[in-house]
C-alpha cells in the first residue's frame, strides 16, 4: 500500500513566491515574446529603455494574446484594435477613443522581473514579497574563469521527478557516456525549510590544472579518475552542483504545467587553476569566455537526452498507477520530496495573487 501523503507530491502546486527563470536574455528582443509558466501565458518584452516587462499575455478588450502585437515606447500595443497597455497592466491609449469617452479602467496582471546573469527571472507570487528576495545568483556568468555552456531541459512530467533526478547521482549509471564521474556513495545530507544539500564522494574523470588538461573535454581518451567531491543542492525552487574545483552546474526551473517541466541547465567550467590566464588583459580574456561558449554543449544535451527520456517514462508510470510505491533508498530524495511540501503548504497558506487580479 501506498504511505499517506506519498502519491500525491505528484499532484502537488509550486510555491509562487520565488523568483523562477522564463527565459534566456538574448530571447527578449524588439518583439513580444510569449512564455508559459504554471498554466499562465505570460508576455515579456523590452520597454524604450531595453527594460524588459512582463504582463499577462492577455488584451483586457477582447482577450487575445497581446504577445502577437508590438512594443510602442513603453506599452504593448495589441494587433486586434490598436489598445495599448503599459507595464501596469492599464490601458494607456485607444486609437479610436472619442473625445467625449475616458480610457477605460480595466487592468491585467503585471509581474514583477529581473534580468540578472543571462537569464529572465519571474516573480509569479505576491507583488511586495518580491522585493524582500532575489533571484538565485550565479556569478559564473560574468566572472572571466569560467567557461559556460546551456542546454534546455523540456519534459512532460511534474517538476518533482527531475528534482529528485539531480539530487540522486547514484543514476549517474545511465549516463555511461557521458557522464564526468563514477562510483557515488552518499555521505551527507542536510535538510532544512528551504533547501536541502547533498555530499557525494566520487571518481571524477576530468582534472582541469594544466593548460592541455582542458583537451579531456574534448578527447575522453585523456582522462584519469581520482577521487574528489560532488556537492548536490536543492535550493527551492532551483538546483546547483559543484563537482571538485573545475565544475559548477546551475538548474533553473520554470514549471510550465503540473505536466510540463522546462528549465535550463547551466554548465560553467572553471579556469582558475591557470594563474597565468588572469594576467592577460580583461578584453582577451573576454574574447576567450565568449569563443568557447558552449564548449561543452554536446555533453550536457546528451545528459538532458538521456535524464528526459527517464523522467517522462516515471511520470508515464505514475499516470498509469498512481497507487503504486516505488522503492527508494536514497535519503536525500526522502529529503527532497519533505521540501517540495512544505513549500507548496507555504503557498496554499498565502493569498493567491491571480483571484485579487481576476476580481478587479
Amino acid at each position: 500500500m501506498n504511505s499517506p501523503g506519498r502519491a500525491d507530491i505528484r499532484q502537488l502546486e509550486i510555491n509562487l513566491n520565488h523568483w523562477y527563470v522564463v527565459a534566456c536574455s538574448q530571447e527578449v528582443g524588439e518583439q513580444p515574446v510569449s512564455v508559459m509558466f504554471w498554466e499562465e501565458a505570460i508576455a515579456l518584452y523590452r520597454d524604450s529603455k531595453g527594460q524588459v516587462q512582463a504582463l499577462e499575455d492577455r488584451c483586457p478588450h477582447r482577450f487575445v494574446k497581446l504577445s502577437q502585437g508590438r512594443v510602442v515606447e513603453d506599452a504593448l500595443e495589441c494587433a486586434y484594435h490598436g489598445w495599448q497597455i503599459n507595464p501596469q497592466g492599464q490601458c494607456s491609449a485607444v486609437p479610436y477613443l472619442a473625445a467625449n469617452q475616458k480610457l477605460p479602467s480595466c487592468r491585467i496582471r503585471s509581474y514583477p522581473v529581473r534580468e540578472q546573469d543571462g537569464f529572465i527571472w519571474l516573480f509569479p507570487g505576491e507583488p511586495a514579497l518580491a522585493e524582500h528576495t532575489s533571484p538565485l545568483a550565479i556569478p559564473e556568468w560574468e566572472h572571466l574563469n569560467y567557461i559556460g555552456t546551456v542546454s534546455v531541459i523540456d519534459a512532460q512530467a511534474h517538476f518533482s521527478f527531475l528534482v529528485e533526478n539531480l539530487m540522486d547521482m547514484y543514476h549517474g549509471h545511465l549516463h555511461q557516456n557521458y557522464q564526468a564521474w563514477t562510483g557515488a556513495v552518499l555521505e551527507e545530507v542536510e535538510e532544512t525549510s528551504d533547501r536541502v544539500d547533498a555530499l557525494y564522494h566520487v571518481q571524477n574523470y576530468y582534472r582541469i590544472d594544466k593548460i592541455w588538461s582542458v583537451s579531456q573535454l574534448f578527447f575522453p581518451q585523456l582522462r584519469r579518475l581520482h577521487p574528489d567531491f560532488l556537492k548536490v543542492s536543492y535550493i527551492y525552487p532551483h538546483w546547483t552542483s559543484e563537482l571538485g574545483k573545475d565544475f559548477k552546474i546551475y538548474c533553473l526551473l520554470c514549471p510550465i504545467s503540473p505536466l510540463h517541466t522546462r528549465a535550463y541547465l547551466v554548465h560553467f567550467t572553471s579556469l582558475n587553476a591557470f594563474t597565468n590566464l588572469h594576467k592577460l588583459p580583461d578584453d582577451f580574456r573576454r574574447f576567450v569566455k565568449n569563443r568557447l561558449f558552449g564548449s561543452a554543449q554536446s555533453l550536457l544535451d546528451g545528459l538532458v537526452r538521456e535524464d528526459v527520456q527517464m523522467i517522462e517514462q516515471e511520470q508515464q508510470a505514475y499516470l498509469n498507477h498512481p497507487e503504486r510505491f516505488p522503492y527508494e533508498l536514497n535519503r536525500a530524495v526522502a529529503s527532497v520530496q519533505r521540501l517540495i511540501r512544505t513549500q507548496a503548504e507555504r503557498s496554499t497558506a498565502s493569498v493567491d495573487p491571480k483571484s485579487e487580479i481576476r476580481s478587479r
